[in-house]
């Protein structure tokens, strides 16, 4: 059948005359009639479409490639599908700087006492609360990495059976290492969790033990994003999402998709990062989670927003952090989800403001934000460190450095292990080591933190 036999039999079958089918298409009656016929050719894509559109017929139909899709418009921004996940980005060929065998000796020793506090805590089920890897603190985030690493991968001796109790308090345990910036215990503890978590999900296939491992893996992720381990961190995260919904649980499928858009933000994929975290915003299933559900819609539209000003977009950005703003406003100005990035209130709605507004590139409107928050106020160490660290690059993208110095002192005294260990406080310090004149207090913050001076 003809193209043209085909829009005649469509037409006829819908009950429109020639005049009318031309009125839809543009064209006179006669002109429509001389395309059924054959006497005119239907060769021309723009035609085709014109009477796909018109009769409503598949584009497939009359020989055209189908249109890409429109994408969905939520919470004023063009979003696409979140149904595959995108691949890992390349792999960051010698990020450490060392090749095999080439470890200095202190990175050696800092690996064997290590390896002798991970001995010390496998003769009981979890660590003491007083049990912590005394580590040169420089190389603390290689070292949780590099363990996580081994037990995601499934490396090392298979832990001793334990019950789902005593996993629960270990989690709760080690989020606490995590809230408390305690790296070098949680270099020991959480990789032990994932691993004795997934001996019981093979053993029980309880749903309750999958959530638990969904969320030692989560928490596994939001280490990797420190670290800037992006290849660890989606493996760590779909891991998540996979057992979240194997354990029927909204807020953590919907804190899963949060981490997935983090890290395509970061590999530079804003358009996905989007995507991923305002469809999840969306959710059903989210919707219906009370509260918490609408606590964890505002920490996603915040992730969206953030993702706005990574490309530039200012406006867009201010638009979504209303957004949360009203969220957080219409929840009470209580801070729900403590466990998801620090919770999500009013405060940490101006917090966030700081970091996107100076990725958005206005540090004078991030320094105005960060001079509304009290830092006392916030919910854990590891969140006043983190907003200390922010408030560091505010005055270093400003031109202030002694003013950025004493910030990274008190991110120090704070939390020494995080600012130490996170590569980005690094990258900054390095940055003042070769843009200006130093400092004694500069210089010692460098040693410390393993940055050659």
């Amino acid at each position: 059948m003809t193209p043209g036999e085909l829009v005649r039999q469509t037409r006829q079958a819908k009950g429109l005359t020639l005049a009318q089918l031309g009125e839809m298409t543009g064209y006179s009656g006669a002109q429509v009639s001389r395309y059924e016929r054959g006497v005119s050719s239907m060769n021309d894509v723009g035609v085709r479409r014109r009477f796909a559109d018109a009769l409503e017929l598949p584009h497939q139909a009359l020989g055209l490639v189908p249109p890409p899709p429109r994408p969905e418009v939520r919470h004023g921004q063009p979003i696409g599908t979140t149904a595959a996940f995108p691949r890992m980005p390349a792999p960051r060929l010698g990020s450490s700087g060392w090749e095999d065998g080439e470890a200095p000796l202190r990175r050696r020793k800092l690996i064997a006492g290590l390896a002798a506090t991970a001995g010390t805590a496998a003769t009981s089920p979890f660590l003491g609360p007083g049990t912590a890897a005394q580590a040169d603190e420089a190389l603390l985030g290689e070292l949780l990495v590099a363990r996580l690493r081994d037990a995601m991968l499934g490396i090392g001796h298979a832990p001793a059976a334990v019950p789902a109790v005593t996993l629960a308090t270990d989690f709760t345990r080690a989020l606490a290492d995590f809230d408390a910036c305690r790296y070098a215990s949680l270099a020991v503890r959480l990789p032990r969790l994932i691993r004795a978590g997934h001996a019981l999900t093979a053993g029980t296939g309880e749903a309750q033990d999958h959530v638990l491992l969904a969320k030692s893996y989560l928490l596994a992720t939001r280490m990797l994003v420190k670290m800037d381990e992006q290849q660890l961190g989606w493996m760590a995260a779909d891991r998540a999402r996979q057992l979240a919904e194997a354990g029927d649980d909204a807020l953590a499928v919907a804190e899963s998709s949060r981490q997935l858009a983090v890290l395509a933000r970061k590999a530079g994929w804003h358009h996905e990062a989007l995507s991923i975290a305002l469809t999840a915003a969306d959710h059903p299933d989210l919707r219906s989670a009370g509260r918490a559900g609408l606590a964890l819609k505002g920490l996603l539209v915040q992730s969206a927003s953030y993702t706005l000003a990574r490309r530039g977009d200012r406006d867009g950005m201010r638009e979504l952090t209303d957004q949360a703003a009203a969220i957080a406003k219409e929840l009470g100005g209580a801070t729900l989800l403590r466990d998801h990035g620090g919770g999500f209130s009013p405060l940490t709605v101006q917090l966030h403001k700081i970091s996107a507004e100076n990725h958005a590139g206005d540090p004078l409107a991030a320094l105005a934000a960060a001079r509304t928050i009290s830092l006392e106020a916030l919910p854990s160490v590891e969140r006043r460190s983190r907003a200390l660290g922010d408030i560091a690059v505010t005055y270093d993208r400003l031109g202030r450095r002694s003013e950025c110095v004493r910030t990274l002192l008190a991110a120090e005294i704070c939390a020494p292990q995080e600012t130490h260990a996170r590569p980005a406080t690094k990258s900054l310090i390095s940055g003042l080591l070769v843009s200006g004149p130093t400092s004694t207090e500069l210089r010692g913050l460098a040693e410390r933190s393993g940055v050659l001076v």
